[in-house]
Formats: C-alpha cells, structure tokens, sequence
C-alpha cells in the first residue's frame, strides 16, 4: 500500500511536466490572429474554454470576467502535496505582478484558482494556510469528476494555462521560475 501511494504521489507530481510542451509566452509572441479567429482549445494560441464555477460563498465566478488581465488558471487541490508546494511560487507570482503594466488596457495579473477539493472546509483551510489572497477561487467539490476539470482534460495536479488579456492561452504548466519567466515576458518596458 505504501509503494502504491508513493507511485501516486509521484505520478501526480510528474506527469504535468511531462506533459509540457515548452509552451511559453515567447512561443506566442508571433500570433497575429483576432480573438474571433481563435479556436477554443488547450493549446497556446487556443481560447481558453469558459469556465464558470462558484466561490466558497457561493457565487459563480465566470473566467471570462477576468477578461482584460493576465490571469492564472490554476488547478490544485488541498490534499495534493505537490499543489502546497507550488502554493509559494504562486503566491510570490501574484504579489510581484498584481498591478504590472502589461499594456495600456490590461488590468494586471490574477490567479483564477479551480479546486478539486472535495469538502468545502479542507479547501477553506488551504487557501487561509498558503495565504492565497487573491480573489478568484472556485470549485464544484467534486473532484477528478467536475465538467471543468474534464473540459481542461486535467489528468494531474498542479497544472495550469497562462491567458492573456483577450483570453487566449500563451502558456501551460508554468511552475516556479517558469511562471515568473513567463510573466516577465509579457510585462512592458
């Protein structure tokens, strides 16, 4: 048993990097297409699909709101151990390029955070415990079993898409100095 969640564990660590295909914020520099052009995928150059989930209050938070920064879409969990410790670069992310001037009518950067948790009081105490302190926190508490998280085609945690300020995707599975990379990238001079 103790070697089959250490398989688990590491499987839920891993395979996300594996399934990263360098796509970064420069290998979308040389897009040219309109938002009406762009198909809905999961790619760099796709829209990302909507996603309207609620927050612990209740209320439902549709990605599309977000519409005019660079936002996070960030998939996690309280009880994924790799999740917790991405937590900290996430953070530092959001603190460093919240009001960073990406262009003359994007808003900033925040974090569209999509819990799998599945109790409410677990994914409370997450967000207090690493100090997520950005407002956009959503879940359906169900789960690997959510349509969000089959729409994204989630298969481990932490994954996570970086999308402009027209909603298209110009990054996947950024973690730590990557994230940071990518945002850097994107900030104006």
């Amino acid at each position: 048993m103790n070697r089959y969640l250490s398989f688990l564990f590491t499987l839920a660590f891993i395979l996300p990097l594996l399934q990263a295909e360098g796509q970064t914020p420069k290998s979308a520099a040389k897009m040219t297409a309109t938002t009406s052009e762009v198909v809905e995928g999961l790619k760099v150059g796709n829209r990302a699909p909507e996603i309207n989930l609620a927050n612990p209050d209740g209320k439902s938070i549709p990605l599309s709101a977000l519409r005019g920064s660079i936002v996070l879409i960030d998939f996690w969990a309280s009880w994924c151990r790799p999740c917790r410790m991405e937590n900290p670069n996430v953070v530092q992310a959001y603190t460093k390029y919240k009001e960073a001037k990406f262009g003359k009518k994007v808003k900033g950067f925040t974090v569209y955070s999509v819990s799998l948790d599945k109790t409410k009081e677990g994914w409370l105490q997450a967000i207090q415990q690493d100090g997520l302190v950005w407002p956009n926190h959503v879940s359906d508490l169900k789960w690997w079993y959510g349509e969000t998280t089959q729409r994204y085609d989630v298969q481990g945690i932490p994954t996570n898409w970086l999308i402009n300020e027209k909603g298209i995707i110009v990054g996947t599975n950024l973690r730590g100095q990557a994230l940071d990379d990518a945002l850097k990238s994107l900030v104006k001079k």
